[in-house]
């Protein structure tokens, strides 16, 4: 057997399965019988299942699965029903937002973004359900409840681009359509639209708390897997009870980095930076178009850009006639 374990050399335990805590008289059944996947074994804890959905997490799926076959037919509908098209197109498809003629209007004529609206309520209430259920089961375990509040920031965001910036622009066509390609159009458009989203100092946060916590995690990861030879892994002991593992890479920080954080520290670091991308995000989505129109000009005011000096070159748009 090998000495310690890596990617390469893990050892799997296989024991009784781990079942949980027993449910109170109103929960819902546990689903299925818990087995074991060698594959699975090598990227986490082999165990599956048994999986608990309970009230809220059927009502979530169902909320989901609805958005889904809404956002789909659709799609497929606009290619005739063609299989071969919809399977081919399927990347540039999308369901659009209703026109700005609706304005912010709670119900739009199907055929005329009532759709996007119905897909986007269900999805909606399929992601508040699952974050409902993630709160809940975060309490019944006497865990604490930082899972669900960092969901709570990937919400927002959500949440921002979908109902509350349209909503305070009075209309449904500032709303991101379902698509994948249109999706990424809508933001290049967005970003022009508005004088370049990369002159908004919370859209720039959000960058840096992006690649902020790419490189925490990464970090952490490689940390943790370097000293797996010495029960690195075994976190929480190291937490309180700091071991050779701890002051390895302890060791390793401040030697290459000039500090360290602690086994507790990192995971804060780490959620925070993480919580902050999309609280960031959503904020200057926000922000624009309510608030400011032009993101360069903005900065140009407040000595965040510089100011370019004409060239001389005259725009032909600007000509009398050009619009003719």
């Amino acid at each position: 057997m090998a000495r310690y374990q890596n990617i390469f050399t893990q050892v799997q335990l296989r024991g009784a399965p781990e079942m949980g805590p027993a449910l109170g008289a109103y929960d819902f059944p546990r689903l299925g019988e818990p087995g074991f996947s060698y594959w699975i074994g090598k990227i986490g804890n082999a165990q599956i299942g048994p999986i608990y959905l309970g009230g809220l997490g059927i009502l979530s799926l169902m909320f989901g699965f609805l958005a889904f076959e809404i956002v789909g037919l659709n799609m497929w509908a606009s290619v005739g029903w063609d299989p071969i098209q919809f399977a081919r197109q399927l990347p540039w498809l999308a369901l659009e937002p209703p026109g700005p003629e609706y304005g912010f209007q709670l119900f739009v004529p199907l055929a005329k973004g009532g759709w996007w609206q119905l897909a986007g309520f269900s999805m909606t209430t399929s992601v508040l359900l699952w974050w409902l259920r993630t709160f809940r089961r975060a309490k019944a375990l006497g865990m604490g409840t930082h899972v669900p509040w960092a969901f709570a920031s990937a919400i927002w965001l959500m949440v921002v681009l979908g109902f509350l910036r349209p909503m305070l622009m009075g209309s449904w066509a500032e709303a991101v359509p379902f698509g994948i390609f249109p999706h990424l159009d809508w933001t290049a458009a967005f970003s022009i639209r508005y004088g370049n989203l990369f002159y908004n100092p919370f859209h720039c946060l959000s960058i840096v708390f992006l690649y902020g916590s790419t490189l925490l995690f990464a970090m952490h990861g490689a940390t943790i897997l370097a000293v797996g030879r010495y029960g690195g892994e075994r976190e929480i002991e190291h937490i309180t009870d700091r071991g050779t593992a701890a002051e390895r890479a302890a060791l390793f920080w401040r030697w290459t980095m000039g500090f360290n954080a602690t086994y507790e520290s990192i995971h804060r670091w780490a959620w925070w930076f993480a919580v902050l991308t999309t609280l960031t995000g959503g904020i200057g989505i926000l922000l624009t178009g309510t608030v400011v129109d032009n993101w360069y000009l903005w900065a140009i005011q407040h000595g965040y850009a510089p100011d370019y000096p004409g060239t001389g070159v005259i725009d032909p748009a600007t000509l009398p006639g050009a619009s003719q």
